[in-house]
């Protein structure tokens, strides 16, 4: 009985927008494309520079980022 509802749920997910950024937005650093570890955040994907980004990233997204969803340190990089 669930499992028609979880399909439904999943295909009404939109997915989230692909990583575009080229430096981490909590540490500050290098990303490689593809490669880098990543994480979703309203929609949008951003790559990491490490692993334990992705919980101060989701914990906490509006000391990172702006509000449209841009790195706050992507004009710093």
């Amino acid at each position: 009985m669930l499992a028609p509802l979880l399909a439904l749920t999943i295909l009404a997910t939109p997915a989230a927008k692909p990583p575009t950024n080229t430096v981490c937005p909590v540490l500050g650093g290098k990303v490689t494309p593809g490669k880098s570890p990543k994480v979703a955040v309203r929609g949008q994907e951003y790559y990491l520079c490490c692993p334990g980004c992705d919980a101060k990233l989701l914990k906490d997204p509006d000391k990172y980022l702006e509000k449209n969803g841009t790195p706050k340190n992507a004009a710093k990089k």
